[in-house]
């Protein structure tokens, strides 16, 4: 088996909430609680959840744009968490990110061949003209003409932004490339030729990604493995096919049941989780999926579950796996 290319351990990220009139910490949101993974050389592995519960936290950390943060993160059997400033910055050729909305990741200021070069020239890749000549081929390859390279951000669709996007993150041949959301804003059809770009893309430079999403129906279409979030920590990490074919967390069921459907029949047996997720600011003791858990038990609101092993390649943070498999079937029976 394939040394991991990426390992996340016990990654913790809480921020400070100030108040008062010497801004003294009164609280702190609970991000990202304790979360663990690896990622595979060219492997993708699919990062989804609820809005809020701490995805693009985990991304933009293992970036080390956000810090402050515990646990380890490395990169190639290196401490990216322990890396001085000069080595994190060579490093970043290696890691690189595509963000979920273009226009705020782009400089309005700058051309698209600017934008295009900008990494390669902060890296010194390359002569002036050698360096031209990539940004041609990187945008010709994202399915952009050579000739809008002067134009700026402005003048381009969402789903043209994105695509200059794509090939800025992928203009050093990262190892690794962090997708942020990167498909939630466009239309449904565009969605379609980004993701199949990316997937290309992959194929060709051999990168792993994590791809970001609270869409199930995406994920599916892109990961191999997908990690399931709630609130700040891990639930449920399985192959991709496994997840869908047999989900063994409450959470994760729920999640796969909401995926719209055009069948009545599938529609009816839908179990849809009621009430909104609680603050992270005050995440409940116990199993944090609890208050919304249909089928909840004392245990669960005493003792949080740890993500533990089940199968090969398939872990899951809960009590009552088995059972609540069980139980949640019967209830789909007789709904």
């Amino acid at each position: 088996m394939n040394r991991p290319l990426l390992e996340v351990k016990h990654l913790i990220k809480h921020f400070p909430i100030r108040g008062g009139v010497w801004r003294r910490t009164v609280a702190r949101v609970h991000a990202v609680d304790d979360v663990s993974f690896s990622i595979r050389p060219g492997e993708t592995l699919g990062l989804v959840g609820e809005s809020g519960c701490g995805k693009s936290t985990v991304g933009k950390t293992l970036l080390m744009l956000l810090r402050g943060f515990s646990g380890e993160i490395w990169f190639e059997d290196k401490p990216l968490h322990a890396m001085p400033a000069a080595e994190l910055k060579a490093m970043r050729r290696d890691i690189q990110i595509i963000f979920q909305d273009p226009m705020e990741s782009l400089n309005p200021r700058h051309t698209i061949g600017e934008i295009i070069e900008e990494p390669l020239i902060i890296h010194r890749q390359g002569d002036q003209r050698s360096r031209k000549r990539q940004v041609r081929e990187l945008a010709e390859r994202v399915g952009l003409s050579a000739s809008v390279l002067d134009r700026y951000p402005h003048e381009f669709s969402g789903g043209q932004r994105q695509r200059i996007g794509i090939a800025r993150a992928i203009a050093l041949k990262p190892r690794l490339i962090i997708c942020d959301e990167p498909v939630s804003a466009l239309d449904v059809s565009i969605q379609s030729q980004i993701l199949n770009l990316l997937l290309e893309l992959q194929r060709e430079l051999n990168s792993a990604m994590l791809f970001i999403s609270h869409d199930l129906a995406v994920v599916k279409h892109i990961s191999h493995r997908i990690a399931v979030m709630y609130l700040g920590q891990l639930v449920e990490v399985a192959e991709a096919s496994e997840l869908y074919r047999q989900p063994r967390h409450p959470y994760t069921r729920s999640l796969i049941d909401a995926i719209p459907k055009p069948d009545p029949e599938v529609i009816a047996r839908r179990r849809l989780l009621s009430g909104e997720p609680p603050s992270p600011i005050n995440p409940p003791g116990g199993c944090r999926f609890h208050p919304r858990c249909p089928v909840v038990r004392d245990r669960c609101r005493q003792q949080a579950p740890p993500l533990e092993t089940i199968a090969t390649d398939h872990q899951v943070a809960c009590h009552f796996w088995s059972e609540s498999t069980q139980e949640l079937g019967n209830l789909g029976a007789h709904a």
